[in-house]
């Protein structure tokens, strides 16, 4: 037996119920403090909301991401268990560009020590005029001068109109910046949240600031590796298993599966705020803790994928879209998957954030539609015929992220159980770096770790 087996032999039993980023995040940090862990999760794999799945075509990610060079916890993670940044994410510059040629907006952020590449990145940028510069560093000395924070919370689009953000501005920068980083409205979006997202990118030095694109399916990127780190320590990852219930027992916690229904000295939560919800609902002394987590609003996220031949290349790996829901114009980013994996060469992604409205189409005319406007928006009209197409859309992609959303903390109040997820109390929006800060502090919480 290894000393990590041994040590883990000798540590207390905790139990994580979910192995999305957080459930993961939270079984690596207990593995490595020497508890027992043991993991369940529902689905027959890892990952959550953010993992590979098998469509009939092809492994396809649930969803497109992006990180930021900011989420120091989540890259930290990611070299614990192994994975090198090199090999599985693309770093790049900040920036937001539009197709070249289009006439939009084109803004990057030069190799420079922090705060000269945001000035000459403003000064570069293609596509605004002096009103739109103007307003763009008015903003930018503002926020500093606030420290990136409000007394109190407004939208987004209050905060853009006290600040005298142009018409073209705010349509070219601020509105897709905010579905990316949010995934909710300017008119609902929370100003509070949208300024700490804008600290860790334009308010950042330059490697923060930068902006990390997945080169492997998302499983690969930390969900395998956290299961055999955590697994090499003495822990179980027990994926099919399903938790029907949670109860009390003897000064601890007994889960109710057909995998495992042993007793556990603490319990980590790290379902989703609604499956959570399910769970504590019939414990006294967690209703009103429940009734908080049902409250939560959704938005969807949808990721249009279009297979092309190979060789069919996009100029940049990642692009913004000009949508226009009123005109069959949908899609807010694409993604070239071919220039981050040579394995999905010719394969595009391009994602439709809020995408109530355009998961309630049929599929193929989403398909078709957001096919359309790659065509229109690159003047390319091969890209109108892709070889197939599929739509895969997350209901619940996050939380719908508005001004004053009271949020719960990773403790709930009874001893030994604590949550996990990209919903619990944090300045950021539902993010994987939310995931990852929720899932360490609620294994340290669960061993008695102070904050």
């Amino acid at each position: 037996m290894s000393a990590d087996k041994r040590k883990a032999a000798a540590g207390p039993r905790v139990a994580v119920i979910g192995g999305g980023w957080a459930g993961c995040a939270a079984g690596v940090e207990l593995a490595s403090r020497g508890a027992r862990v043991t993991l369940f999760e529902a689905a027959r794999t890892l990952g959550g909301r953010a993992r590979a799945v098998q469509a009939k075509e092809a492994l396809l990610d649930n969803g497109q991401h992006i990180m930021l060079g900011a989420y120091a916890q989540t890259l930290a993670l990611l070299r614990r268990v192994g994975v090198a940044e090199r090999d599985a994410l693309l770093r790049l510059p900040l920036q937001m560009r539009y197709p070249p040629g289009s006439g939009l907006l084109d803004f990057v952020a030069p190799p420079l020590p922090a705060p000269l590449h945001m000035l000459l990145a403003l000064l570069r940028a293609k596509g605004l005029d002096r009103d739109d510069k103007l307003a763009l560093a008015r903003f930018s000395t503002s926020a500093r001068w606030m420290q990136w924070g409000l007394n109190t919370d407004c939208s987004v689009a209050e905060l853009l109109e006290r600040f005298g953000q142009t018409a073209r501005l705010t349509r070219l920068m601020w509105r897709p910046l905010c579905l990316a980083a949010l995934n909710t409205p300017i008119e609902r979006a929370s100003a509070k949240v949208f300024l700490a997202v804008l600290r860790d990118s334009l308010g950042a030095n330059r490697k923060a600031s930068d902006m990390l694109i997945p080169r492997v399916m998302l499983d690969a990127l930390f969900p395998q590796a956290a299961q055999g780190y955590i697994e090499e320590r003495g822990g179980r990852v027990l994926c099919g298993a399903r938790v029907d219930a949670i109860a009390p027992a003897d000064e601890g916690w007994q889960v109710a599966s057909g995998a495992d229904s042993s007793r556990f000295d603490a319990m980590v939560l790290a379902t989703p705020a609604w499956q959570s919800a399910v769970l504590l609902r019939p414990l006294a002394g967690a209703e009103t803790l429940a009734a908080q987590l049902e409250a939560f609003d959704y938005e969807p996220i949808s990721t249009v994928y279009l297979q092309y031949e190979a060789g069919q290349r996009l100029p940049l790996p990642f692009c913004a879209l000009l949508d226009d829901p009123a005109h069959g114009a949908w899609g807010q980013f694409a993604f070239d998957r071919g220039q981050l994996d040579p394995g999905q060469d010719g394969l595009l992604a391009v994602v439709v954030s809020t995408a109530a409205e355009a998961a309630a189409l049929d599929q193929d005319a989403l398909a078709q539609a957001v096919a359309a406007q790659l065509a229109s928006a690159f003047d390319r009209p091969a890209l109108a015929q892709p070889h197939w197409s599929r739509v895969l859309t997350e209901k619940r992609a996050t939380f719908a992220c508005t001004p004053g959303l009271l949020r719960p903390a990773n403790a709930t109040g009874l001893p030994g159980l604590v949550l996990a997820g990209d919903y619990t109390a944090g300045d950021y929006p539902a993010t994987l770096e939310t995931a990852a800060r929720s899932g360490l502090a609620a294994a340290r919480l669960a061993l008695g770790i102070k904050p």
